[in-house]
């Protein structure tokens, strides 16, 4: 993977947690980094999440993959949430 392949990945992941904190609303439990690292990992999420639904890769490039990152952003974000208030 080049590197300015997994520094554009980073990035979406990135504004992908902020943009899905934004959705969900509240205070992040884990803070801004938190949720830029579950943005991150959202993408991966999501991206496994719309391969195991039968959709073939990313869609529609770069915007497809930030909504892709998006919703699994949301997802992840979402269940720490309720794993935060569980633990508490």
């Amino acid at each position: 993977m080049p590197a300015w392949s997994l520094i554009a990945w980073l990035v979406i992941g990135a504004v992908a947690g902020l943009l899905a904190r934004r959705l969900i609303g509240g205070v992040p439990p884990y803070g801004t980094v938190g949720d830029i690292i579950l943005g991150i990992a959202g993408g991966v999420v999501g991206g496994f999440l719309l391969a195991a639904s039968g959709v073939p890769g990313t869609v529609g490039g770069l915007i497809g993959t930030l909504v892709t990152a998006v919703i699994g952003a949301v997802l992840l974000i979402w269940l720490s949430n309720r794993l935060k208030i569980k633990s508490s």
